[in-house]
């Protein structure tokens, strides 16, 4: 489905703030969460939008992970610093602490939240949203949350749902892996729990239906191994064998792993007729896998992907499926539930590990609806 937007009609988040909502922040001073993705459709820097804002004072910035500039490593450490130019705090939320502390937001009045989400639970900018929500919550604060597109759409909904006893960073509150919702929307599903002081700012002229390429905005490379936009849809589908051996290449577009026969490997994903791409087998040294092409990446469903990936690769190459015993490990952290892992213990077809999530996806589903801004 292809879409004609006129620029005029199409406006994020951010570019909202300053001419329709600008009675939010008139006469307050803001702390922003933000990082290289947070511009505006034509690539303006919402902190140099905000720091040059007359109404109001930018006196706060925060980092999520791979810091303000998107250049730190997975799971590096990121370090607070003073902004050269500002002269203002540059808050690390992925260092000492995930969540804003008191000290963090004693010089604002409220705090701003503006960062592209690639769509995956996994995916941890949500999780600062949510941590963020919660700090306001304790001090406070107002939070206006500046809308974004889902980049994979509203429409597809799809893999298990989160279970309470494996929420952690890397899975923040009870959705699926791919959740079919914007950080306006989720930040609202979100405050059931929380109850924080919210406003999302929407965006004009989106809809449910629309992917990132129907939007006209350039893709900002969002962290180092996300550099653009097959990158993104493909995340959720080759990113989930955490422990088992399965990993991704080539920027989260190539699955495999010891064991595995590529051309069987491709065979069997073809054969399951996944909507919107074709599997190519490729061998990486030792590793035998497969490349993503995505032939329809309206119809392409990154967690279904997955699942098929890990269930066909347990069936070549029968690799020890991770467990929670005395911990709760990554896989599972990853899943949100221990079902996938004993499913893939006693192999399961992917149809059946799906019969096995079902009912709680169709629940969030129905859950979802509430919160939901866009048609």
């Amino acid at each position: 489905m292809k879409f004609t937007i006129k620029k005029e009609d199409f406006k994020l988040g951010n570019e909202r703030l300053l001419s329709d909502y600008n009675k939010l922040i008139d006469g307050k001073a803001m702390g922003l969460i933000t990082n290289q993705t947070g511009v505006d459709s034509a690539g303006i820097s919402t902190i140099n939008k905000l720091a040059n804002y007359k109404k109001a004072k930018l006196t706060a910035l925060y980092g999520p992970e791979h810091g303000i500039d998107g250049k730190a490593k997975a799971g590096e450490y990121v370090q607070s610093y003073t902004h050269p130019s500002l002269r203002i705090p540059v808050y690390s939320l992925y260092g000492a602490t995930r969540k804003p502390t008191p000290d963090m937001l004693k010089n604002i009045d409220v705090l701003i939240f503006d960062i592209q989400d690639i769509g995956a639970r996994s995916y941890t900018y949500i999780s600062t949203m949510n941590y963020a929500m919660r700090a306001a919550v304790e001090n406070n604060k107002k939070i206006i949350v500046l809308d974004r597109p889902n980049p994979l759409g509203g429409e597809i909904v799809d893999g298990p749902v989160m279970e309470d006893k494996f929420i952690t960073f890397v899975g923040v509150d009870n959705i699926p892996m791919t959740h079919g919702m914007t950080v306006g929307e989720l930040a609202k599903f979100f405050n059931r729990k929380i109850n924080a002081d919210l406003t999302v700012i929407p965006m004009t002229g989106y809809n449910r239906s629309m992917i990132y390429q129907d939007t006209g905005l350039k893709w900002v490379q969002s962290s180092p191994f996300i550099p653009d936009i097959t990158s993104v849809f493909c995340y959720n589908a080759t990113g989930l064998g955490e422990g088992t051996g399965i990993g991704q290449s080539d920027y989260f577009k190539w699955v495999g792993g010891n064991g595995i026969d590529s051309k069987k490997f491709a065979n069997l994903l073809n054969g399951a007729k996944l909507p919107g791409v074709i599997f190519i087998p490729e061998t990486k040294g030792t590793k035998g896998g497969v490349k993503l092409n995505i032939t329809d990446y309206h119809k392409f469903n990154p967690a279904k992907t997955g699942i098929y990936m890990l269930s066909y690769a347990r069936s070549l190459n029968n690799f020890a499926v991770p467990k929670s015993e005395n911990e709760i490990v990554m896989f599972d952290k990853i899943m949100g539930t221990a079902i996938i892992g004993q499913s893939l213990e006693r192999k399961y077809t992917p149809q059946q590990i799906e019969a096995q999530y079902e009912g709680n996806l169709d629940k969030f589903k129905l859950e979802r609806e509430k919160y939901l801004i866009y048609n």
